[in-house]
């Protein structure tokens, strides 16, 4: 295997690299320094989230830019400010026993004007998210034009999360002369659209196989009914009591949610969404990188780009509706080598989802059972054994308090001694997970009950004119039914968004009045909302409600819109 010195890095380089604790290249590293040490090509990495991709490009950019130089001569791109922050952190750690750069960290929420100011004073590399970076660019407070190089890294999150024409506005501003390199998890046709329109010939190079996931990553699944996820979260926690884990949401609201129940039953967890202002994000993440925090429960925006080590577990609360979330997600575990176990909470319908994981990232996902509560009871007291074992006792200090313990507790024999400091926090475990019953779903369809039945066909199924290129999720979709009919989402069952409209069941017949009634005279960004129900798909593959969908045509014509009020942007940012 080879040395970070063997790659052609200055001694100096290699001094803070073995410094901060790596010993050998990760594969990307490897293959990659060589290569962009030369400066001269543009270049695509691909490679999965945890391999190495800073140190990948961040080496070679220190050794290739001029430190006596005070113009800026490199741009880091990052999706995110906490991503951003990790990079510069990184950059200036590399360097320190190498040469003495001044590097900018550019991003959202904090002072521009101080930003600008470093930036004045001469920064040779600047990392910067592409939101603010603009705004350094329309305010005429940043030199774009003496770049030589610029590294666009997680590309595919920057697109996912609509930087698409920020980008296109930031490398225009760049020479046609500089060298362009891009890094990537995976390779969606927006990321093939920027390497044909901004890169010449590029050096392309795959870590592992496109669209596998991390080796190291244990994926697993637990399937149970919508009303036991957060019962069963608690069974997952309680049965791993060193867990340092991230749990992910669909929704800042469930996010929110979820985080409070866990605080208020007596987890170590906190939140991380973008109702959050600046600095309570940042007190959530400088808790959580201290290992202060054990948990963190966050939206997929908000943790792009968390880049903290030994995270053991990541948990869907919901398997997202793009793979690629999916992939990012469970990256943030089984970093550097290290293992990790991605765990995803399902339905029954969503099995399916479960098997197009497989095929997609080439990985068997393996059925976890929920634990019972004599096994959650039986792990958390072993737990404590191992942690009266492993205490470190202070003799000195404790000693003087020692025998009026002893006097305390003499009329007790060591097996009653045993027992009575066990149950101290046994008992709590005890009590609460006593007669606990199976949240396991067999794999059979219920017919009667259950997760199953509330999700079968008997439902009410409503056709609705907002779809995904309205910008709806299925969480949007879920807010908009609440906030409109007050139709709460355990009311809701299956949700099916397609480009221009969407289908949506009401398990609840009685709720049926209230959607039709609360939709009229609904406007969704200047639009009027029309919801009608619907019969299900026959045997021939076509609705039978009265609508020809291809000539968007009702038999009964518009619904009756009596009232004006409308759905705003801004209520809708909520969500």
């Amino acid at each position: 295997m080879k040395s970070f010195e063997s790659l052609g890095l200055s001694k100096g380089l290699v001094d803070s690299v073995l410094q901060i604790g790596f010993e050998t290249p990760t594969p990307i590293q490897e293959k990659a320094i060589p290569v962009l040490l030369k400066g001269n090509r543009d270049f695509v990495g691909l490679a999965q989230t945890g391999t190495g991709k800073t140190a990948a490009f961040g080496l070679p950019l220190l050794e290739l830019v001029d430190d006596v130089r005070r113009d800026t001569q490199a741009l880091v791109l990052a999706p995110t400010r906490e991503l951003g922050l990790q990079i510069a952190n990184d950059l200036e750690n590399f360097s320190e026993k190498f040469k003495s750069f001044n590097i900018v960290a550019v991003y959202g929420g904090s002072s521009i004007s101080e930003q600008i100011r470093k930036v004045k004073k001469g920064a040779q590399i600047i990392v910067a998210t592409p939101g603010r970076l603009i705004d350094l660019i329309d305010r005429k407070a940043i030199n774009l034009s003496t770049i030589q190089y610029v590294v666009l890294d997680e590309a595919d999150e920057m697109l996912n999360m609509g930087f698409k024409e920020d980008l296109d506005k930031i490398l225009s501003f760049t020479p046609e002369t500089k060298s362009t390199w891009l890094f990537s998890a995976t390779m969606p046709r927006e990321v093939k659209s920027i390497m044909k329109n901004y890169m010449s010939d590029p050096f392309e190079l795959t870590v592992g196989e496109q669209n596998t996931g991390n080796v190291n990553i244990e994926h697993c699944y637990v399937m149970v009914q919508e009303k036991d996820k957060y019962p069963a979260l608690k069974r997952i926690l309680d049965d791993n009591p060193q867990i340092f884990g991230l749990i992910f949401c669909r929704t800042r609201i469930d996010t929110q949610r979820i985080a409070e129940m866990l605080m208020k039953d007596g987890y170590n967890a906190d939140a991380l969404h973008g109702d959050l202002t600046q600095q309570q994000r940042d007190r959530v993440m400088v808790k959580f990188r201290q290992r202060s925090l054990q948990i963190l429960v966050a939206t997929d925006v908000a943790a792009r780009g968390i880049d903290v080590e030994d995270i053991s577990h990541v948990i869907h609360m919901n398997i997202p509706d793009e793979m690629e979330f999916y992939t990012h997600r469970s990256g943030r575990t089984a970093r550097a080598g290290k293992k990790g176990i991605s765990i995803a909470m399902i339905s029954r319908r969503e099995l399916g989802k479960v098997k197009q994981l497989e095929k997609t990232l080439k990985s068997p996902f393996k059925r976890m059972m929920v634990p019972t509560g004599a096994a959650v009871c039986q792990k958390q007291l072993l737990a404590l054994m191992h942690k009266v074992r492993e205490v470190k006792v202070n003799e000195e200090e404790i000693g003087e308090f020692l025998p009026a313990v002893y006097e305390e507790l003499k009329d007790l024999t060591k097996p009653e001694l045993i027992k009575r400091f066990a149950s101290i926090e046994f008992n709590r475990f005890l009590d609460y997970y006593r007669n606990a019953p199976d949240l396991n779903l067999d794999d059979r369809r219920s017919s009667e009950g259950g997760e199953g039945a509330r999700y079968s066909s008997t439902g009410t199924r409503f056709f609705i004119n907002l779809g995904k290129m309205d910008g709806m999720e299925k969480g949007d979709m879920l807010a908009l039914i609440d906030d409109v009919s007050g139709v709460s989402k355990q009311h809701i069952g299956h949700i099916e968004l397609k480009g221009a409209y969407s289908f949506f069941e009401v398990v609840d017949k009685d709720k049926v009045a209230e959607i039709t009634n609360g939709f009229q005279g609904i406007e969704y960004k200047g639009r009027q909302v029309r919801v009608e129900a619907t019969e299900r798909k026959e045997s021939s593959g076509r609705e039978s409600s009265g609508r020809d969908f291809k000539r968007g045509r009702t038999s009964g014509g518009p619904p009756p819109f009596k009232r004006g009020n409308k759905f705003s942007d801004s209520k809708r940012k909520r969500y």
